[in-house]
């Protein structure tokens, strides 16, 4: 528990230092390759998210998704999720998924979560993303663009979005 409170003091200062350098992305010419990133909250949409992502044109093979979850027990084996256990106290990532998600330059990265938890802020700052989208309850210097919508609602998220990138001819 102090461990914890202490683990998650020292990356609220980390994310804190990082977001007043942190300069937006170049978005892409076109958008092929997308990164998911979800909370455990929204873990049963996730395979939702990517049929809705199919379905708008980006292929299967160019989609990743990760996942954070609050805890995950010793006896689960679920691949592409990762807690607060994978981070170290200087705020790097010690699963080897994380770092590989965080350091593939995605054209665009989707946030998909509302409350700003301290891990997904932390994936979502690091990430080499080119453009990055997300909820705009979560804080708006994180993302280059947002969509004000509940989480619950990922079909209508999904084609919102598209619909802006179809105006701004990125697919």
């Amino acid at each position: 528990m102090f461990l914890k409170f202490i683990k998650n003091f020292g990356l609220k200062k980390i994310i804190k230092k990082s977001l007043a350098k942190y300069q937006a992305g170049v978005m892409p010419d076109a958008v092929t390759t997308v990164g998911v990133l979800t909370d455990e909250h929204y873990f049963k949409y996730r395979t939702a998210i990517v049929k809705e992502l199919i379905k708008h044109g980006i292929a299967e093979k160019n989609i990743e998704v990760l996942s954070f979850r609050d805890h995950i027990s010793s006896k689960e084996v679920i691949k592409d999720c990762y807690t607060l256990a994978d981070i170290s106290l200087n705020g790097t990532f010690k699963k080897e998924e994380v770092t590989a998600f965080v350091h593939k330059r995605f054209d665009m990265l989707i946030s998909y979560y509302e409350d700003e938890k301290l891990p997904l802020v932390a994936v979502t700052l690091k990430s080499k993303a080119k453009f990055k989208v997300g909820f705009s309850t979560v804080d708006s210097r994180l993302n280059d663009f947002t969509i004000t919508i509940a989480a619950q609602k990922h079909e209508v998220f999904i084609s919102e979005l598209f619909k802006y990138l179809k105006i701004l001819n990125k697919i």
